[in-house]
């Protein structure tokens, strides 16, 4: 086959593997190691050393006579021209891996020389981090030490640079975005070129890596050999040095510089596409048995804590598993940096390290400070919390099982608090800020027999104490006034921060735990005086969830205090929405498109407040509001129009249409049919009706609210039965209506004696027979009263055209001129 490639070829020693292999071939050539290092003249030592070369002569011309190509050149595609045309167009060469970063950077250099003469400094930053791309390449690719034009380039950057630092006004005179970058690239070439210190000193001392490099190379590469030739070497000093030094368990140890340059290839690659994360979590766990030092320790933990939390995605919760490794290596990470208190501070306002692998230098005190923020790990691990309780089916085992994962959360922030403390300035309280608030959200809602036990397990585990938060004593954990202490302490903070979402959250926090253990008043009181109901509508939709929470939980402590009025006016404009549930955080709108972001506003289900309890507590306020006062106004020709709760009236007016009533099945058919018993003076039948619903077993102390519902069904009874029947009497005892209420004679003297005051009801006490006397005034019938409405009406319509006939209606809307004009017409 050789044969039929050769052509003219008159040798018949020649076979096919030395046509297609043998020296003088150019394609074997353009892969030797001579050639790429450049060698030209290595290409007639390469033919005669080489195992395919031929001593005949005549093999020799005729690989001349092909003009060098050899066999390679028929394996050209067809599309390529044949030798004719190749001659026109020049021969093509083919560049090494080596061959190309050096062009790379060559051209690079260039830039970054035309771009001083220039004074281009957006230019300068682009080339420089283009040619430190290139320089990791080669580096990765172990073609040896740095080339000379990467040496020479950032040498004379760094001289460049220091003569443009002198000229200060120049530096003065620099745009925007030329100052940025000129500090930029000052900064970068002098961490740069510390990490070449010894090559930039064999540089300035007349000396050549790069040619040094090329001569070793070309020394220890072996010749080669034939196919069928063996030779066995003893080890050589190379293949020693490239055993690795091995620590317990036979994993490998990695050396400093190896280290940072992963934790830096690490940091480079977080947030880019198409990055295998769990492979960098790998990385940094094998990292962990190499860390010796302190500061090593630290940096590896940090990276490795972020790098866990990039596990999870935008619509998916970090796995319980991955999420137990974070907060595990956070506690770690916590336990290293509570035992090296005294030298080393992660602080977020710390310098930036110019030398990574050595580290930070010590402050005067001996402290050395890392930059990071140990209270944004931790903030980032309490929302993987929340987002795998938002994704999770409540109904499960699962979730209750993840909820117990709670009491460690709540102890690592205890802990990052009480560093926070000691590490942090006395006047910058931000960072201690952000960890209470989350503190906050985890105790405000709960009740107090709770947070006393998740503080008791927090405490347990934890050693030293808090300024913010004393270690509260068994004393303490037992009190039932210690959660309002810890509330209070942790909200005073907040409240002196200057950022308004701190204050806000803590406010609603504070109102929301005074009102969930019924002391009305002062959540009243704090409510009020913070004036949010005027700058709720421009905040965040969490402060609006919170806010609405609060003025729910508000008004279920003013029924439970028994406070019907102030329940059912806290209540009204939140019950009476069709999106309760996304008012309150606990769902979406009913055709909405909802996004990740909507369904993350919503929060976990343990945190909800029971909407069916909700809706009881309005009817039963609005039950007891509107039915005496539809009772007041039933002759009244705007009847309709004075209504105290919309819903409840449509309700209501929606149950008497029904043809048929059969018995209630559900909260809202009990307070219907006992409005109805109630409407007839039956309060009994009211009581039975409320009471029987046993949604009341989930508020506190229920049969204490039972019986203040009874108390005020016999009350509201009272005044119903009155407004109802009062025309039917002229005189009725009052010990008749305390027997048909079964209220003391002197409650019934009190109720009729206020509405009578009030002018709701025409009549008077008789004290003598213990009795109320009625005044019988004229009672307008339905025609009279709408006669009396159409002529009032009628009377309006009249003035107002008489009005008009005159001009005064018109005559009052004329500026000057056209009244003057007006007046001369006439």
């Amino acid at each position: 086959m050789s044969r039929f490639f050769a052509g003219g070829s008159d040798s018949d020693d020649s076979s096919s593997d030395e046509d297609l292999y043998g020296s003088g071939s150019e394609s074997g050539s353009d892969f030797s190691q001579d050639e790429q290092d450049g060698g030209d003249d290595n290409d007639d030592d390469m033919s005669d050393d080489s195992m395919f070369a031929d001593d005949s002569d005549d093999d020799s011309d005729d690989d001349e006579d092909l003009g060098g190509k050899g066999a390679s050149y028929f394996l050209k595609s067809s599309t390529v021209a044949d030798s004719d045309d190749e001659e026109d167009t020049g021969k093509k060469t083919v560049l090494s891996a080596k061959d190309k970063l050096l062009a790379e950077l060559a051209n690079c250099s260039k830039l970054i020389d035309n771009g001083k003469r220039i004074n281009d400094w957006v230019l300068i930053q682009g080339e420089f981090d283009k040619l430190n791309k290139a320089m990791e390449r080669f580096t990765k690719q172990r073609h040896g030490l740095p080339p000379k034009v990467y040496i020479q380039c950032i040498v004379e950057l760094e001289e460049f640079l220091n003569t443009q630092l002198e000229d200060k006004a120049g530096i003065k005179k620099m745009n925007a975005s030329n100052s940025r970058a000129f500090n930029t690239v000052k900064q970068r070439v002098r961490k740069n070129n510390k990490e070449y210190e010894a090559a930039i000193a064999k540089y300035s001392s007349g000396g050549d890596v790069a040619e040094e490099e090329e001569e070793e190379n070309k020394e220890d590469k072996p010749k080669p050999r034939a196919k069928d030739e063996f030779v066995l070497t003893a080890p050589s000093q190379a293949s020693n040095e490239e055993f690795t030094t091995v620590g317990k368990a036979g994993k490998a140890l990695v050396s400093p510089t190896d280290m940072f340059k992963t934790l830096k290839t690490v940091l480079e690659s977080r947030g880019k596409k198409n990055t295998d994360r769990e492979d960098q979590v790998r990385q940094l766990e094998n990292l962990l048995p190499s860390a010796s030092t302190v500061y090593q320790k630290i940096s590896v933990y940090t990276m490795l804590v972020s790098t866990r939390l990039d596990l999870s995605s935008a619509s998916a919760a970090l796995a319980p598993e991955n999420w137990l490794k974070v907060v595990g290596d956070l506690n770690d990470l916590l336990s290293i940096l509570e035992e090296n208190i005294d030298t080393y501070h992660v602080i977020e306002t710390a310098p930036e390290i110019e030398d990574v692998e050595k580290g930070p230098v010590a402050r005067e005190d001996g402290v050395k400070l890392i930059p990071g923020s140990v209270a944004s790990l931790v903030e980032r691990v309490d929302d993987e919390f929340t987002k795998a309780l938002q994704f999770m089916d409540p109904h499960t085992t699962e979730y209750v099982d993840r909820l117990r994962d709670e009491t460690k959360l709540y102890q690592t922030l205890l802990r990052v608090q009480m560093y926070i403390e000691h590490v942090s300035d006395e006047k910058d309280t931000l960072g201690l800020a952000r960890i209470l608030v989350r503190r906050v959200d985890h105790l405000y809602f709960k009740p107090n027999n709770v947070i006393n036990m998740t503080e008791q397990i927090a405490w347990g585990g934890v050693k030293g104490d808090s300024k913010a938060t004393p270690r509260p004593t068994e004393k303490d954990l037992t009190s039932s006034t210690y959660p309002t202490t810890l509330i209070s302490n942790m909200c005073s903070v907040l409240y002196k921060q200057s950022n308004t979402v701190f204050r806000t959250k803590a406010m609603l926090a504070h109102v929301y735990h005074y009102a969930l253990n019924d002391e009305y008043y002062k959540a009243r009181d704090m409510f009020l005086m913070s004036h949010l109901q005027s700058s709720i509508a421009s905040a965040e939709p969490q402060l609006q969830v919170l806010f609405n929470r609060t003025l729910v939980q508000l008004g279920l402590c003013a029924f439970r205090s028994g406070l019907i009025a102030e329940a059912q006016q806290s209540l009204q404009e939140v019950c009476s929405s069709p999106r309760l549930k996304e008012l309150l955080g606990q769902g979406l709108a009913k055709y909405a498109q909802a996004g990740v972001v909507d369904k993350q506003r919503v929060l976990p289900f343990h945190t909800h407040i029971n909407l069916e309890l909700l809706e009881c507590v309005f009817l039963c306020s609005s039950l007891l509001m509107e039915i005496p006062f539809m009772a007041a106004h039933n002759t009244s020709i705007d009847a309709k129009k004075k209504v105290i709760s919309k819903l409840f009236r449509r309700m209501l007016d929606y149950h008497e249409r029904q043809v048929f009533c059969g018995p209630p099945e559900n909260t809202r058919d009990h307070i219907m049919q006992a409005a109805k018993a109630l409407q007839r003076g039956d309060w009994e039948a009211a009581r039975d009706l409320v009471c029987a619903i046993k949604i009341w077993s989930l508020l506190p102390n229920p049969e204490a609210i039972k019986a203040m519902l009874t108390d005020k069904l016999q009350i509201e009874g009272l005044r119903t039965y009155l407004f109802t029947y009062w025309n039917h009497y002229s005189t009725l005892s009052l010990s008749t209506l305390a027997d048909m209420f079964q209220l003391p004679v002197k409650d019934v003297a009190a109720i009729v004696a206020k509405m009578i005051a009030q002018e709701e009801l025409p009549g008077s006490l008789d004290q003598k027979t213990n009795s109320v006397v009625f005044t019988q005034a004229v009672q307008q019938t339905k025609l009279q009263q709408l006669a009396v409405a159409l002529s009032d009406k009628v009377i309006q319509l009249a003035e107002r055209n008489e009005r008009l006939v005159a001009g005064g209606y018109q005559f009052d809307k004329m500026t000057q001129p056209q009244k003057r004009k007006t007046q001369r017409a006439r």
